[in-house]
């Protein structure tokens, strides 16, 4: 376990850093038959393909071998051109649309059975009256518990047509009773504004995880709710974003941005370029904003943060982010499988490039994490290393840099002690999610009735909940110490008690309580006066 106090800030990085992406929605349609016309090199392929499907001694699945071939070629290419399989194309394609099919519930395959977390607020199967803690026992008749239970196969029988019904039994379990259901499928919202709130009179808060086609509309509503509540200040949190749809980051900018202020410029294989421009009068153009990023905020995220800094608005807090100047499109193969190839470059409009050097290998890259955390980045402004060369200047005379991710304006250490990093991780990879399940499956009846206000001026985490999860996730055996966190690990545990009964937006509320991000936030504030 000693090395893992070494490498567990890496593996989660790394882990963050392979979902990274930023892209076109338009599908690729060209019609120029050069692209497609048959040569040497693609003859060489098919025939070797064919020779096995005929003529190779035993019998080969040759679909798998045009996976492992592409996976090779895109490997010999940059580190974010990536093959999407048949098997993952519809989770990838709901994902980027922000929304599925389906009747709308959070569940764990918990031992051998379909539990339900929670039911998603507004859609149908709240409405029908699911409830946290339900078991789905049948879908259509189809038996949906035992030994050779598959989240796969779960989603196939509750996903379906939309308006399409499905007949459900349900074991509820704190009332020992088994109810019939029948449910329409409805499209149901993967929430990429995970919450937007008042931090305090005047200064409001929205988190965005990825830019999904829907993610606009969902930060839109959220502005329009804050700004009806009288907002001078905003925070935009933008924190392990891995990205999405530059379209969605640019609308987003539009709202922050005067008119045809430069947004970003993009430079294909040609030379060619195309420049964006705020285009409308923004909502939030006069208010006072904050940009927080991390190491983990890429691509489209540093599309929004370099455009508003570069523009002199608002302030970036936090950490240099990843690094992700590249332009992927999807194009599908026919087959139901598809390809995300980089086709340009972006730029920021002072015209840095903020993508980091990939010449060296896909390991060598992802290892820049490491690097890094090693080199005392995370912990230090001083440590970030900048080449002159990639100096710019903003209008209003900042000095910024490209050449690697996006600097922020004010710096904020990481914690990177092996206790909190521990506890971010269990926090973040469900593992803690598990433990809380498990304690409300046993306590569910306490919080009956309870409100969030009550729950989050009330409930308290007590000692022996606590260690109850020390005990269950083991640290004692790792050798982990929690004593000097014991305040930190009762607020996530708060917190994730609080997603399960309430959502995620209760849960950012609630985390952000003792965020140093946040808390410098509040700093600055209160040295300025609101526009």
């Amino acid at each position: 376990m000693g090395n893992s106090k070494i490498h567990l800030p890496l593996w989660i990085g790394v882990a963050l850093a392979a979902g990274v992406f930023v892209g076109s929605k338009l599908n690729f349609q060209d019609t120029n038959k050069k692209i497609f016309a048959t040569n040497s090199k693609k003859d060489k392929l098919n025939r070797l393909i064919d020779y096995i499907d005929y003529e190779y001694v035993d019998e080969v699945n040759t679909d798998s071998i045009v996976d492992v071939t592409v996976n090779g070629i895109l490997k010999n290419l940059d580190p974010h051109s990536v093959y999407i399989p048949v098997s993952e194309y519809e989770d990838n394609a709901d994902d980027m649309r922000g929304n599925f099919v389906g009747i709308g519930v959070s569940f764990y395959v918990y031992k051998d059975s379909i539990a339900v977390i929670r039911a998603i607020a507004g859609g149908s199967a709240e409405k029908a009256g699911i409830k946290g803690g339900d078991r789905i026992l049948f879908a259509d008749g189809k038996k949906l518990f035992g030994e050779n239970l598959h989240r796969d196969s779960i989603s196939k029988f509750l996903k379906g047509e939309i308006n399409s019904k499905v007949d459900l039994k349900i074991y509820r379990k704190v009332e020992g009773k088994e109810l019939n259901v029948t449910i329409k499928r409805k499209r149901i919202p993967i929430i990429s504004v995970d919450a937007s709130y008042m931090i305090k009179d005047g200064l409001g808060y929205i988190k965005i995880n990825r830019f999904s086609e829907s993610t606009y509309t969902e930060f839109k509503s959220a502005l329009d709710k804050l700004m009806d509540q009288g907002i001078k200040s905003l925070v935009l949190d933008l924190r392990d974003n891995p990205g999405g749809y530059i379209s969605t980051a640019e609308r987003i900018v539009d709202e922050f941005l005067e008119n045809d202020k430069l947004v970003l410029i993009t430079r294909n294989k040609a030379g060619e370029e195309t420049k964006s421009y705020a285009t409308r009068k923004g909502e939030f153009e006069d208010g006072k904003l904050y940009v927080l990023i991390n190491e983990n905020s890429a691509s489209a995220s540093e599309i929004v943060a370099g455009a508003l800094q570069d523009n002199d608005k608002g302030t970036i807090i936090g950490r240099r982010s990843f690094g992700k100047g590249l332009v992927q499109r999807e194009m599908a193969l026919g087959d139901g499988s598809a390809v995300r190839l980089t086709i340009a470059r972006y730029y920021t409009p002072t015209g840095r490039s903020i993508q980091r050097p990939y010449g060296d290998g896909k390991e060598d890259y992802y290892d820049d994490y490491e690097k890094r955390y090693q080199n005392g980045e995370l912990k230090s402004a001083d440590s970030i290393k900048v080449a002159d060369s990639l100096r710019y200047t903003t209008p209003k005379g900042k000095v910024v840099y490209g050449g690697g991710g996006i600097i922020p304006d004010v710096f904020i250490p990481k914690d990177t002690s092996i206790e909190n990093e521990t506890l971010r991780y269990v926090d973040r990879n469900g593992f803690m999610s598990y433990f809380i399940f498990e304690h409300l499956e046993k306590n569910r009846a306490q919080f009956d009735g309870v409100t969030f206000d009550d729950f989050r001026t009330e409930y308290h985490v007590s000692d022996t909940l606590a260690d109850e999860f020390i005990e269950y996730s083991r640290l004692q055996e790792a050798q982990i110490d929690l004593s000097n966190y014991e305040a930190e690990l009762k607020l996530v545990l708060k917190a994730n008690i609080a997603q399960q009964l309430f959502g995620p937006n209760e849960y950012e509320l609630l985390l952000n309580a003792d965020d140093a991000m946040l808390k410098k936030v509040i700093e600055l504030e209160s040295k300025q006066p609101n526009p």
